[in-house]
């Protein structure tokens, strides 16, 4: 009898501990991507604002033309002599279905000059062409190096920037203090976030994957940034 009530007792302790793994797990999934939602998030609420000054902001037919956008917001810049930037963003491209998932991206660069200060900086990037878009889908690059960046139109800008549209790989962009401009970033790096890629997709996806190939699906909660992209352009990529 005792036998039995200790086989009974047992089951009953595994089952709960079963179902409390099963909601730790659940908890954890949450808590892992959390970070990743904000990042999105951020990204989508930076391209709104900046939209929302069309005599200000990115042209439209520049986004348009664009086959990718990256956001990294809040990059910081410091320096006492040596300088550097540091932040992280995420990315999004034109598929057949619209704007893909959101890939994760980490931005850095040194410099070096007379400077001291921090400052923080919102910056935006239209990849336009395939050779761009390579670039982003690639282990890592530098801007200026591995792909030509030119700074951005403005506003009514782009109606004389034909040459700018047909050649730049990369257009870019900065705000910093309420300012917007083009900014052309020279030997900045970019290359994937694995730690939030993996949070979000799984173990070893590539930004390949979630870019272009449409091989992973993205939980709703980190769209935010390329619903957003969706209502300002709705073009879709060509097959």
């Amino acid at each position: 009898m005792k036998s039995r009530s200790m086989i009974s007792w047992v089951a009953v302790f595994c089952l709960a501990l079963a179902v409390n793994t099963v909601s730790l797990a659940q908890g954890q999934t949450k808590r892992d991507i959390k970070d990743e939602i904000s990042q999105s998030e951020k990204a989508a609420s930076v391209f709104r604002e900046i939209m929302g000054t069309p005599d200000k902001g990115i042209p439209r037919e520049l986004l348009e033309n664009a086959e990718c956008v990256a956001v990294f917001p809040s990059v910081l810049k410091a320096g006492f002599v040596f300088g550097g930037r540091g932040g992280r963003g995420v990315a999004s491209c034109r598929t057949a279905n619209g704007w893909s998932a959101p890939a994760y991206f980490n931005l850095g660069g040194g410099s070096f000059g007379l400077q001291i200060g921090a400052q923080s900086t919102d910056f935006i990037m239209l990849f336009m062409n395939k050779e761009g878009l390579n670039s982003l889908l690639s282990d890592q690059f530098t801007l200026g190096a591995d792909a030509s960046v030119a700074a951005g139109p403005v506003g009514r800008q782009a109606g004389a920037s034909t040459d700018l549209k047909l050649n730049a790989q990369i257009l870019s962009y900065s705000r910093s203090k309420g300012l917007f401009a083009g900014l052309e970033l020279k030997g900045v790096v970019i290359k994937p976030d694995k730690d939030d890629m993996r949070d979000v997709y799984g173990e070893g996806v590539t930004a390949k994957e979630v870019l272009k190939e449409n091989k992973v699906t993205a939980p709703i909660a980190v769209r935010a940034f390329p619903i957003t992209l969706g209502r300002f352009s709705s073009r879709i990529a060509e097959k």
